[in-house]
């Protein structure tokens, strides 16, 4: 169900992983069949660790 599939040397960016989430939720209407849930919280922890990348690898302020 994947819309951007990452690749093994470049995984996708929490902005891609979050553009669709907001399709998912924007297909369903904002209400979640089962097995939807599990495609979003699959989302969710794919963004997570994007983020969590992306606040690794960012230059300090």
């Amino acid at each position: 169900m994947t819309t951007t599939p990452g690749t093994p040397d470049r995984p996708r960016s929490a902005a891609e992983v979050n553009e669709e989430i907001r399709a998912l939720w924007l297909r369903t209407g904002g209400y979640l069949r089962p097995e939807q849930h599990k495609v979003y919280e699959r989302l969710v922890a794919e963004w997570a660790e994007a983020t969590a990348a992306t606040a690794t690898h960012s230059p300090a302020a």
